[in-house]
């Protein structure tokens, strides 16, 4: 299948149905290896750096050669390198989990708004009001542009759909093991490293399709290109803070701030205008925001691929 054809027709499905749960997931599948993985270190007694890193390279060894001999099949390897495409893809279910959650808090339901927030984000909601509430789906779906979107996009592009799964299994690994607990902290250093080099572009061309986008649609932006590219690099991740800088201040709404994590408060770094909190109608910006962007950076991702014979297909 013609590669621009594939990026569109995933997109399309992206956006348009999202990730029904009925449908065979390949991220459940590393996510099962990761953990059975995890299992195997405590039997071992290998909760190491080596082992972590062998774990991922094996997850994305065998992610790799499944989808690469899968999407040969006769008859069938283009419709099942569209699946594959396809469901490496999640801003279609990423906006309306934040829509539904953003419903909920619009219509002051604290209670039943949490439960659903707590599936956006990793941190504690339990003794949220419904301020943190707000700030933590923004930042979930800001920070979630770039990890559910255009960084597997952009992986896609280059590497075609076996391309994506490689990077998916990295970013599961990180999304599992990469915490600094006792635990993981050795375990999941490899995955989170790797992350954060595959990340490292797609997160600069997400804060520059945000951009891109809040001047196609006429936004007034809170601060500078400059004071963006400031905020971001507070972050203690090198490429969470780009998108959730630019959309902190083209939305003109704080980021950042203290934080519960597995019970521990952690003190964030502000990005954005301080002392601005989120809200419906700053929500419902971001959303239509992300939306453009998503598609902008799709945009550019298909003219590069035309224009670049070096990206996949080889």
């Amino acid at each position: 299948m013609d590669t621009t054809v594939l990026l569109i027709l995933a997109v399309l499905l992206d956006l348009v149905f999202g990730d029904p749960l009925w449908l065979p997931h390949p991220v459940r599948w590393q996510g099962a290896a990761y953990a059975g993985l995890d299992v195997l270190a405590d039997r071992l007694g290998r909760r190491t750096r080596p082992f972590g890193a062998a774990c991922v390279v094996a997850v994305a060894s065998t992610s790799v050669g499944v989808v690469w001999l899968a999407t040969r099949l006769p008859a069938v390897g283009g419709l099942v390198g569209l699946y594959f495409a396809y469901a490496g893809l999640a801003l279609g279910g990423l906006l309306r989990e934040g829509r539904r959650a953003a419903r909920l808090l619009e219509a002051g339901d604290v209670a039943a708004a949490r439960p659903v927030v707590a599936g956006l984000v990793s941190r504690d909601v339990a003794a949220e009001n419904a301020a943190g509430l707000w700030r933590a789906v923004a930042e979930s779906v800001a920070e979630n542009a770039n990890d559910a979107f255009v960084a597997p996009l952009f992986w896609l592009a280059v590497g075609g759909p076996a391309g994506l799964w490689a990077y998916k299994a990295v970013s599961t690994a990180d999304s599992m093991w990469g915490y600094r607990t006792p635990r993981h902290g050795r375990l999941g250093w490899f995955g989170a490293r790797a992350d954060d080099v595959l990340a490292f572009v797609p997160a600069r061309l997400t804060a520059l399709g945000l951009w891109l986008a809040a001047r196609l649609l006429r936004m007034e932006a809170g601060g500078t290109f400059g004071a963006m590219a400031r905020d971001a690099r507070k972050s203690a991740s090198p490429n969470a803070g780009w998108p959730m800088a630019a959309a902190a201040w083209l939305c003109n709404a704080g980021m950042g701030g203290p934080t519960v994590y597995g019970g521990v408060l952690v003190d964030k770094p502000a990005l954005g205008p301080v002392g601005r909190p989120w809200n419906a109608k700053r929500f419902a910006a971001l959303d239509r925001l992300v939306l453009v962007a998503g598609i902008m950076v799709a945009i550019i991702m298909m003219a590069v691929c035309n224009l670049a014979p070096f990206l996949w297909p080889l």
